[in-house]
């Protein structure tokens, strides 16, 4: 990934932010000569070393974990949006402004395993359920469904660890703009009306 210094993000705390509010992944790997990408949500352990999910047993990114280096990037998209030059003060000054696109990333590079332990996986999917159920206000829970049902969805997945070996984002959010262009483009998200727009300040701080 290209990543220019004054895009770099290294804090960890901010990383896993980014991983909690949008924990659907895009998982990259490579089969011998093929390419394998998977799109699931993944958790963030507390240490922040590992990520854990599961996926179907038919599904063929197992197979990585089968290799001999077993690695795969995991990436994050967080809010992203186009931005127009007519936001910029510098606009007014010389004119010398073109668009951009802004965005923020997060890259998790690893080593994927298989767990195929029924109680790690009732567990897993349990804490899940309970993690993203509160955000839409209902509380369906694991149990609720008859315990045979469950049994069989469980017998058709295993879950899947990837011990983290890099983790680094890419937030690129006008931090190479001058302060007074910043200040604009963050004034001018926060009073969109579009969600996606507002979404982008989170990621940003006053000048």
């Amino acid at each position: 990934m290209y990543l220019p210094k004054h895009f770099e993000v290294t804090d960890s705390e901010i990383l896993a932010d980014l991983i909690e509010k949008y924990p659907l992944a895009t998982l990259i790997g490579s089969i011998g000569d093929t390419m394998e990408i998977n799109h699931l949500p993944l958790m963030l352990s507390k240490d922040r070393s590992r990520l854990f999910g599961h996926v179907a047993k038919a599904n063929p990114l197992l197979k990585i974990a089968e290799q001999a280096v077993p690695n795969l990037t995991a990436v994050f998209n967080g809010p992203n949006a186009y931005v127009t030059p007519s936001w910029y003060l510098t606009k007014k000054e010389t004119g010398k402004v073109v668009p951009t696109w802004n965005y923020a990333v997060v890259h998790a590079q690893g080593k994927i395993s298989v767990i195929q332990d029924t109680a790690w996986l009732h567990g897993h999917v349990t804490q899940m359920t309970n993690t993203h159920e509160p955000t839409y206000q209902f509380l369906w829970k694991v149990d609720d469904a008859p315990d045979e049902y469950i049994q069989m969805m469980l017998n058709a997945i295993v879950g899947i660890e990837i011990e983290i070996t890099s983790l680094v984002g890419k937030f690129k959010l006008s931090q190479n703009r001058p302060a007074e262009d910043y200040e604009a483009v963050l004034n001018e998200l926060r009073a969109s009306a579009n969600q996606e727009l507002q979404d982008m300040t989170h990621f940003m701080k006053p000048t």
